[in-house]
């Protein structure tokens, strides 16, 4: 079996793009992949034409390792969040056909089950006004439709410090979300890198009250001793990691034992089987595995391959029941949530089926996520304010 093209699909919303790729076969099984690049669709879709003709082309796509290893390193330049996306999505579609080709789930060809279900949270639910009662009642249809955990980002445009006033209010909207979903839930709390070390330390204390289930990348990335400030002062597990894109990467982080659960994107560090790799490495430290997961349908299927394989996998991000849910359409059996969880699938491959012609009905926009704009948890870019 031999790759004989890829075809590439972006459905549009007003705070996020995502590439659905497709590859394609002589024996007629198509695989599909999936990733969520922020304001660099273009440079995406820019590379995966010409890496299409240097490296994927003719290529065997059950020799996963060898085609991964050819686009990371057959262009000599250092791969960054483009090339590894753009790897990534080409990795899960060949998953995708060999599952396929064999009848099996992608799941069952990484060393098989460890359990049947996967904890899913919530996210993208709290696009709405920014006050405490309309947080506590969007949280409170969270909790409807069944989900035991849910993230939230309180902190509105904070950047390094955060004033008084603002953390008073801050506080407010975490209480009221703790209230409406009751002591059980967990509550994930997301700085979004905004913070000095101490910033992040004085919040973490101030909310330590409301039982963060974690503390999500409390400083920005790019300093590790930063964070090991901040992870030896704080009495809550620290989470990090969405915006590393090599797994190699993450070795000083494993080092420095600074975070308890490490949150890649299998569609921006190179796919499914690096991130089981990534994943076994963490096991060996003792750390728990979160993946970051703002995509849609197939992203949180290749995500959930890893996750009923990882003995240390502790929970799935989910945007898709929340914010513009209408995309799911596009994708053929696209997990859901029930009662909280992914349940395992025995479907063939990644278990979803691009629909081409729904795809079609979300054009590609200029797409924004500016976390430093007013509003910008309603996830409406201005322009699109309604």
């Amino acid at each position: 079996m031999r790759i004989t093209g890829i075809s590439t699909h972006v459905v549009g919303t007003p705070w996020r793009n995502l590439t659905y790729v497709q590859v394609h076969t002589d024996e007629g099984l198509t695989g599909v992949g999936e990733t969520r690049m922020l304001g660099h669709t273009d440079a995406l879709l820019g590379y995966l034409h010409e890496a299409e003709t240097n490296h994927i082309l003719g290529s065997d796509p059950f020799a996963v390792e060898d085609l991964v290893r050819r686009m990371k390193y057959g262009d000599y330049g250092r791969a960054g969040e483009i090339v590894m996306s753009g790897i990534a999505v080409i990795e899960m579609a060949c998953w995708d056909i060999k599952g396929k080709a064999l009848g099996v789930p992608v799941w069952q060809l990484l060393g098989g089950k460890v359990t049947d279900k996967v904890k899913a949270y919530a996210n993208g639910w709290y696009t709405t006004e920014r006050t405490p009662e309309a947080y506590h009642k969007a949280a409170q249809e969270v909790m409807a439709r069944g989900y035991k955990a849910l993230k939230i980002d309180p902190f509105g445009t904070g950047h390094f410090e955060l004033d008084h006033d603002e953390t008073l209010y801050s506080v407010s909207l975490i209480e009221a979300v703790r209230d409406a979903i009751g002591p059980d839930a967990e509550l994930m709390l997301e700085m979004h890198g905004r913070f000095s070390p101490a910033t992040a330390v004085r919040l973490a204390h101030e909310l330590a009250p409301f039982k963060p289930a974690w503390l999500e990348e409390p400083v920005p990335p790019e300093n590790l001793k930063a964070l090991e400030k901040v992870a030896a002062k704080v009495d809550m597990p620290v989470a990090t990691g969405e915006r590393i894109h090599d797994r190699i990467e993450f070795r000083e982080l494993f080092e420095s034992q600074a975070v308890d659960i490490i949150q890649p994107d299998v569609g921006h560090i190179g796919g499914i089987w690096e991130t089981r790799k990534l994943a076994a490495t963490a096991e060996t430290h003792y750390m728990l595995v979160a993946p970051h997961n703002v995509g849609g349908p197939v992203l949180t299927a290749a995500s959930l391959q890893v996750g009923f394989t990882a003995p240390n996998f502790k929970i799935l991000e989910h945007f898709n029941d929340f914010a513009d849910a209408e995309i799911k359409k596009v994708v053929k059996g696209a997990p859901q949530v029930v009662d909280g969880y992914f349940h395992l699938s025995d479907a063939p491959g990644l278990g979803v089926e691009l629909d081409t012609d729904a795809a079609a009905e979300f054009p590609q926009q200029q797409a924004r996520f500016d976390l430093w704009a007013e509003g910008w948890e309603q996830r409406k870019p201005k322009g699109t304010q309604q």
